[in-house]
């Protein structure tokens, strides 16, 4: 996702009814007790037979949550939900929370940043990391300082470099306003890109545009 940038394809869009409803059912103890039912019948099985059952439980899970990497991993996966809908997400924490089990959960919530907020909703970054200002308005207030920014400074320098080179382009990952690709990007929209929270992917994209030639 991109809670301080833009919105994707994989992004911030609120989870779907049917996940809320299937969510809360696997967590329910209804749920919960014809699963520990069904796992200690499949334990009267040949154990080829345990494994096939073990792995339709897996994939049959994968299927309805999308969590079947988080199962091999061995999390109880629970989820996406939509994180603002309250009604919906206290119930499941309630449920985690009184469950029996001791295997680990892995609780997929799926939130949009500054949401409710009007001025964090309209502003780029989403108000990541503001300083002192005006809740009515959002407007910010900030000192004049004394000397540019580290940020400006760098942001300038690649601009300047860019403009000669044409290899140059910026990547950030979800923080274009801290690292000066806010002003870069400005500057060479087409060569800016924002990679999310994903600064491992930022790596291997800067990787992969440096073996073709580009400066990243």
């Amino acid at each position: 996702s991109l809670p301080t940038g833009t919105q994707t394809a994989g992004g911030v869009k609120p989870a779907s009814q049917l996940s809320a409803y299937t969510s809360n059912l696997l967590v329910s103890k209804p749920f919960q007790d014809f699963r520990d039912f069904a796992k200690s019948l499949n334990r009267l099985f040949p154990e080829n037979v345990q494994d096939v059952n073990k792995r339709l439980d897996e994939y049959a899970r994968g299927l309805v949550t999308g969590g079947t990497v988080f199962e091999e991993l061995g999390f109880f996966y629970v989820g996406p939900i939509d994180g603002h809908d309250l009604e919906n997400m206290v119930p499941i924490l309630e449920k985690l929370r009184d469950s029996d089990s001791s295997k680990p959960v892995l609780l997929h919530i799926k939130t949009t940043k500054g949401y409710g907020y009007p001025p964090a909703m309209a502003a780029s970054d989403r108000m990541h990391g503001v300083a002192k200002f005006d809740i009515g308005t959002g407007v910010q207030v900030k000192g004049k300082a004394a000397a540019p920014s580290f940020t400006s400074i760098l942001a300038n320098s690649m601009i300047d470099a860019a403009t000669e080179h044409r290899e140059i382009v910026g990547i950030t990952a979800a923080m274009p306003g801290g690292t000066g690709m806010d002003i870069f990007g400005r500057r060479f929209p087409k060569r800016t890109f924002d990679v999310g929270i994903a600064e491992q992917h930022a790596v291997t994209f800067a990787a992969g545009m440096a073996c073709e030639g580009l400066k990243p």
